[in-house]
């Protein structure tokens, strides 16, 4: 999970991994929370969230799955693989809610304050936050915390942190965080998403090395126990220090989360039918059309159902390497989209169920239409001789066909682009006759379903005069591959936020684009992106942020560094009928950390002989 809200503390790796984080609102005293602009929704004398339970009741196991394997209990670095869920056992400085667009509330922090010019930021603890092994969390803590990531996590850390000047102690309960800029708007919630770990457990270790040591933590789970590659259970911390926060109130209901791993993903669907497990979010179209049919179904034992939401779509497409010829070239990049026959796709393999993608931040306002104007125009005029002339134009659009398999007059456009950037045929392959470069690269994939939706674009690739073979690596390899950036052409998504920010410097910025496991994959360096990136970070307002995010989103588009793949404007799950779920559904998805175990639903799938032993 890559996403906020939906499986927030689910994913193997920490909270600010996962969320596109955004600007805070300007605090002169001491508050429970932080919005991006405007006032956070939740009041001080708040007692939970509105799409909780609060009398949700608890116990029972929830049953996961996941594909693969893993390695390392320690998420916080690239190496390794980490198992999945280690969310759970960590607290943050502070969490965010689900039904706005980007604010937090206090957790092992109980107040935060920032001055109108968010030069600094002043977390104070709440004195009753302990780790699991009793140890109270400290100030030490958390500049211990801030200081280990920063120089021995993933690179991420490094470039979300990298404009504070300085964290100090003013006392045991209390960090103050100096930036030496106050341009960085959203550095307080940058921050308020730091896991806190605990110093006394770290310091006769080697931070950066992988561990299969069960971590120290202070969030609701612990790891309870664990065979690498089969599978890892963390259950409920009895005293846990946090759970009758109001943003722990109706959440994390089960007593012990266990994920069972499996190697193939066909194999983890026949798993949960058999009822070796609860809950699927299902997204491979074929299977949500047809794998589930069934009388468990008929009967109501096992629930299909897609959860509408309204959080902005992931970006999702086939990444070029700009790195390395011939993505080096933008006609490549360009010509490469006309082969992809998206209306194909979708009704012969996906049974219409996706839209799409066209937008970096498809599914919400902060996609780019039409062509600039106003103040997305005013901050792009700089830039206009280093910039596509059609970016001011023309709107930009994947290419479409005229109906599904009608892909002849798109391979003819993607021929024209091409012989004017001085490709031509020889002897089978288009070549770049000045250049000597070959159409000829490797799609590098880690899920054979991809492979459906692969090959028929390789067949129109090849009519181009493209040389493509496609491999299917483990996910081991492809993760190597992925952080080294030795690949060609991968197919690969990016979670996007409500309110984006700094995480836009890990995805495109000149700092992260040969920066060994950054999210920079396609290698995008471009001052113009940087400086529309810096624009976003430093919006006052909604308003202001909107423009440079269609400013930043216009730029990307007409990079053509990827082709535009699809996605689904609905959580699509599977899961046995066993569930109490909350009456509201957020704006951002719905969670499966605020259902509970349904006695009366249990009893009745019992009584049918359909679940294992929980």
């Amino acid at each position: 999970m890559r996403r906020r809200g939906l499986f927030a503390r689910l994913s193997a790796l920490p909270l600010i991994l996962l969320l596109g984080l955004s600007a805070p609102h300007a605090l002169a005293a001491p508050s429970h929370a932080i919005a991006m602009h405007g006032a956070p929704k939740y009041g001080p004398e708040f007692t939970h969230f509105d799409y909780v339970n609060p009398e949700a009741p608890k116990g029972g196991t929830l049953k996961l799955a996941w594909v693969g394997s893993y390695d390392s209990l320690n998420p916080f670095i690239i190496k390794g693989r980490p198992a999945i869920g280690l969310g759970l056992v960590y607290d943050t400085l502070m969490v965010a809610s689900s039904d706005e667009p980007f604010s937090h509330y206090g957790l092992v922090a109980e107040s935060v304050e920032t001055p109108n010019d968010r030069s600094w930021a002043i977390f104070r603890l709440n004195p009753k936050a302990r780790f699991h092994d009793g140890h109270p969390i400290t100030a030490e803590d958390v500049l211990f915390s801030f200081d280990i990531l920063r120089t021995e996590g993933a690179p991420l850390y490094r470039f979300y942190y990298a404009d504070v000047s300085e964290a100090v102690a003013l006392d045991d309960h209390t960090v103050k965080f100096t930036f030496s800029t106050n341009r960085n708007r959203e550095l307080p919630l940058v921050l308020g998403q730091l896991p806190v770990l605990p110093k006394h457990a770290w310091e006769d270790r080697t931070f950066s090395d992988t561990t299969l040591e069960p971590p120290v933590g202070s969030g609701p789970y612990r790891v309870a126990a664990f065979e690498p590659g089969r599978y890892i259970r963390y259950e409920r911390v009895k005293d846990y220090w946090g759970a009758d926060l109001p943003v722990m109130v109706g959440m994390y209901n089960f007593d012990a989360i266990q994920y069972d791993y499996y190697r193939d993903f066909t194999v983890a669907v026949e798993a949960l039918k058999a009822g070796e497990y609860d809950f699927r979010s299902e997204n491979i179209a074929k299977n949500w059309a047809t794998a589930y049919e069934g009388e468990n179904k008929n009967k109501g034992l096992l629930i299909q159902h897609a959860f509408k939401h309204s959080r902005v779509a992931p970006t999702q497409g086939y990444v070029m390497n700009m790195r390395r010829p011939p993505f080096n070239d933008p006609a490549v990049r360009e010509a490469l989209a006309y082969a992809f026959d998206f209306a194909w796709a979708n009704q012969n393999l996906f049974y219409d169920a996706y839209a799409r993608t066209r937008s970096n931040f498809d599914n919400s306002e902060l996609a780019a239409t039409g062509v600039p104007e106003g103040d997305e125009l005013a901050l792009l005029e700089p830039y206009r001789d280093q910039l596509p002339p059609r970016l001011f134009t023309e709107e930009y659009n994947p290419p479409s066909v005229p109906a599904p398999g009608e892909i002849r007059q798109n391979l003819r456009t993607a021929l024209t682009i091409l012989n004017k950037a001085g490709w031509e045929m020889k002897d089978g392959v288009m070549t770049q006759t000045e250049r000597g470069d070959t159409l000829r690269f490797q799609i590098l994939l880690d899920n054979p379903s991809l492979e459906r939706v692969t090959l028929p674009y390789v067949q129109n690739l090849k009519r181009l005069g493209a040389d493509v073979d496609v491999r299917v690596v483990d996910t081991a390899q492809y993760t190597n591959r992925i952080n080294s950036f030795d690949f060609d052409m991968i197919a690969e998504i990016w979670a996007q936020s409500d309110s984006p920010g700094n995480e836009q410097r890990e995805f495109w910025s000149r700092d992260t684009a040969n920066v060994e496991g950054s999210r920079n994959l396609t290698g995008v360096s471009s001052p113009v992106v940087d400086a529309l990136i810096d624009d976003i970070v430093r919006a006052d307002s909604r308003e202001d942020l909107v423009t440079a995010v269609h400013a930043l989103d216009r730029v990307l588009q007409w990079t053509f560094y990827l082709v535009p793949m699809y996605h689904s404007e609905a959580d699509r799950f599977v899961y046995w009928n066993r569930f109490g779920m909350p009456e509201i559904t957020p704006d951002s998805g719905a969670s499966v950390m605020t259902w509970w175990i349904d006695p009366e639903k249990d009893a009745a799938l019992r009584a049918a002989g359909v679940l294992t032993d929980r």
